[in-house]
């Protein structure tokens, strides 16, 4: 007791400064690793290291030279492996608070409105969509890949996109800045074991473009009509209009909204 006071009176404020800013990160970092692949990996690199120090301890010099001389390669392996996640990681803590989500509240109240009665149109038809909403993390490179449009959000022109036999309904639509920034982009597929099976290549594509971005992706499904919505790497299924509208209001204005728990996130 005596030595942690003795501790504590040697502190200074720039002391606790330093800890409260590495336990910050350390706590962003764990809530980022939990429910991805990255958790399995910490476990594994966590019983790696107390095998070292058992070799150590127990002069099993073969172990420990083998473990020693697996260092270097394991870390390039781990950032071949781990791309997606350290990018989503580093863009993360590169985020800034007052970044606008749209540029202007009007545009984002406007294009939420006319993105859920598309959604709602185009599961009524049984028509497949998937429409992806920048944030703060730009969707630049995806953009690049499809067609260029810069157009009002409208409903009628997301259900004229993506009904079957047009020319840019295969792949997604993205919205920036309130506006269509091009249609027919390819996203990309997830590779999350817990993601179910039964999902097709435009879920596995929104899951995947959350896993690396902060976007928000809508999706109709063809075969049921259903609306999802992803998020972080999470999906909801079967949502209804208003259920939309709840979850889409607050990631897209910023203003809270009462919704339902969350529910099919990976079944």
């Amino acid at each position: 007791m005596e030595a942690l006071l003795g501790i504590l009176h040697r502190m200074d404020w720039w002391d606790v400064a330093d800890i409260l800013i590495v336990s910050v990160a350390i706590y962003e970092i764990l809530k980022l690793l939990r429910g991805t692949r990255a958790v399995q990996m910490a476990f594994g690199a966590g019983l790696l290291l107390a095998l070292f120090y058992v070799s150590r301890l127990g002069h099993l010099e073969t172990v420990n030279w083998l473990i020693r001389n697996m260092v270097g390669y394991v870390v390039f392996a781990l950032i071949v492996l781990f791309q997606a996640d350290i990018r989503r990681t580093l863009a993360h803590f590169g985020r800034t608070p007052f970044a606008g989500l749209f540029g202007r509240q009007e545009a984002a109240d406007e294009a939420l409105e006319e993105v859920a009665v598309a959604a709602t149109m185009l599961a009524g038809q049984r028509i497949g969509a998937i429409i992806a909403i920048e944030r703060d993390i730009g969707l630049r490179n995806y953009i690049e890949g499809g067609i260029p449009l810069d157009a009002t959000v409208t409903y009628d022109l997301l259900v004229t996109i993506f009904r079957p036999g047009a020319p840019l309904h295969d792949g997604a639509v993205i919205v920036q800045r309130g506006r269509i920034a091009a249609a027919a982009c390819f996203l990309p597929l997830t590779v999350n074991p817990q993601v179910s099976k039964d999902f097709g290549t435009r879920h596995r594509a929104a899951i995947g473009l959350t896993e690396e971005t902060d976007a928000v992706a809508i999706i109709v499904s063809e075969e049921t009509g259903q609306i999802s919505l992803a998020f972080e790497g999470r999906i909801d299924r079967g949502l209804s209009p208003e259920e939309l509208r709840a979850r889409l209001r607050p990631l897209l204005t910023g203003r809270t909204a009462p919704r339902p728990e969350p529910r099919g996130l990976y079944d």
